[in-house]
């Protein structure tokens, strides 16, 4: 416990600025993307004219997985999840009429996060802006990909690469930007534990620093534009001092594992979203109580960012009405709880800082343990961090099981429901659409152009040279998402799990 220490002081246990919302409320940033650019485009122009302040886009799967929607794999998942990006056109149609250089934009992306934010940075280049000046967010956290979630293409130590380098073009040329979104909330999606997932975030995010290092970045020079991105689940008291525990965490390992120098370098800075697994499809407007809950923990943990689920996220992709409501429930608590008005309310709190010191303890101990196995790469490769999520999940579904943990409307307290209606589902006729649209990009470019520019790209990545530009290049020269990863899959190979 560190009692006399006071907001935005180190190591920011009670907040990383010391008026935090007194002066400028999080960003209230709605996750939306789906079908083609131009429906998700709709929808985020409904949403900035509703009091949105950020966006954030979610891909669908065959463009997370670096597949074009006319690959085999895609068949049936274009525009499903999230928007189908394939090329630049499709980028320019998804912010037709939003000025890039006027919205902070985060992307929900990792495995070909470097090529969407190079179709972002081209886009922002056509409309006039001044790339140096854009402000964002790239989620480029790979390592949780073979931890919890499996949207990866590359092997770890390859897909390492194309993380640090952009991270050092980046660092250069969007200086505004935040490189990565080192995410503890998919690994938290998956069944683990708060401890756990403070744990194997910092635990990854000690992996991207290191490599960043080795590759020849002075630490200070990236580390200010690292961001977090958490989970804020159902258990109030314990989300509070899972964010203090990460700040204080993240400040001790940066100044003392890691040397940096610059206080901005000390500072977590993370985007949070309420609980996608804690929403139930028995009672559905029950969603809407939990994710303010949610939400109020995030507020009262110091988040700089966040977004609020909504209540038919269980059902199917939300609808205009309730990504309103989520939005309105942001807005309520910056409004009118009066939470806002002091830095870390609950700070001093025997139980909270309690919590929050045991939390610090467990992660620590985990943090030790993937040292003394060769860090996050040898800790993923002998499948210890995917066993030890495993195994939480286990244990919690069996306590739901039980009935030792209640969850309402579940396992107690349930009603007979009619079969619900009115869930917003993606149009079938988006994924011929987008396949009419892949063509046309295709028929209309200067092929031998595009050729070289790959070839060119597949030259870079059997060296050593920093591969952002030459992704840049191809992206310009209408290459697809497809054949670019394609090229790169030829190069690094494709990684398969031995489990």
């Amino acid at each position: 416990m560190e009692p006399d220490l006071k907001p935005g002081e180190y190591p920011y246990t009670r907040g990383i600025y010391a008026d935090m919302y007194k002066k400028r409320l999080w960003t209230m940033r709605q996750y939306a993307g789906f079908g083609t650019a131009e429906e998700s485009n709709r929808r985020y122009r409904y949403l900035l004219s509703q009091g949105t302040t950020g966006l954030s886009v979610a891909f669908d799967l065959p463009t997370q997985m670096g597949m074009d929607p006319d690959h085999p794999l895609a068949a049936g998942e274009v525009g499903k999840v999230g928007v189908s990006i394939a090329s630049l056109a499709d980028m320019r149609r998804l912010f037709d009429g939003i000025r890039l250089d006027q919205v902070s934009t985060s992307m929900t992306i990792n495995s070909t996060a470097a090529i969407l934010l190079s179709l972002y940075v081209l886009v922002a280049r056509e409309q006039g802006a001044d790339q140096k000046k854009l402000s964002g967010t790239i989620q480029n956290d790979i390592l949780k990909e073979y931890i919890a979630r499996g949207t990866y293409i590359y092997p770890p130590r390859p897909a390492m690469r194309i993380i640090t380098d952009l991270f050092a073009w980046a660092t250069v040329e969007l200086p505004e930007w935040n490189s990565i979104s080192i995410s503890g909330y998919h690994i938290r999606e998956a069944g683990s534990t708060a401890g756990q997932e403070l744990a194997f975030t910092f635990a990854n995010a000690i992996a991207y620093v290191d490599a960043a290092v080795a590759a020849g970045l002075d630490v200070d020079s990236f580390a200010p534009r690292l961001s977090f991105f958490f989970n804020a689940h159902s258990d109030f008291l314990t989300e509070i001092a899972k964010y203090r525990a990460a700040r204080r965490l993240w400040a001790h390992l940066m100044r003392e594992r890691f040397g940096a120098k610059n206080e901005r370098s000390w500072m977590l800075r993370f985007h949070t979203q309420t609980a996608g697994s804690s929403l139930t499809a028995q009672q559905p407007d029950v969603n809407l109580v939990r994710t303010a809950v949610e939400a109020l923990a995030a507020v009262l943990g110091g988040t700089q960012s966040l977004h609020t689920n909504s209540r038919d996220e269980a059902l199917g992709l939300p609808t205009e009405e309730s990504a309103q409501l989520a939005l309105r429930t942001q807005q309520l608590i910056a409004h009118e709880t009066g939470v806002t008005g002091t830095a870390d309310p609950l700070g001093g709190s025997y139980y909270i800082e309690g919590l929050t010191d045991s939390l610090e303890r467990e992660a620590l101990d985990y943090i030790r343990r993937i040292d003394e196995m060769g860090g996050t790469l040898g800790a993923i490769e002998t499948g210890f961090i995917q066993a030890e999520v495993q195994n939480a999940a286990y244990e919690f579904q069996k306590e739901i099981e039980a009935g030792t943990r209640v969850i309402v409307g579940v396992n107690r307290f349930q009603m007979d429901e009619a079969a619900a209606g009115g869930v917003f589902r993606v149009d079938p006729a988006v994924e011929a659409s987008q396949v009419a649209g892949l063509q046309a990009v295709r028929a209309s470019r200067d092929g031998s152009v595009c050729a070289t520019r790959l070839q060119e790209l597949g030259d870079a990545a059997r060296g050593t040279e920093n591969l952002m530009p030459r992704i840049l290049a191809a992206a310009e020269g209408l290459a697809t998402v497809g054949e670019i990863s394609d090229v790169l899959r030829g190069v690094f190979g494709e990684y398969r799990d031995a489990g």
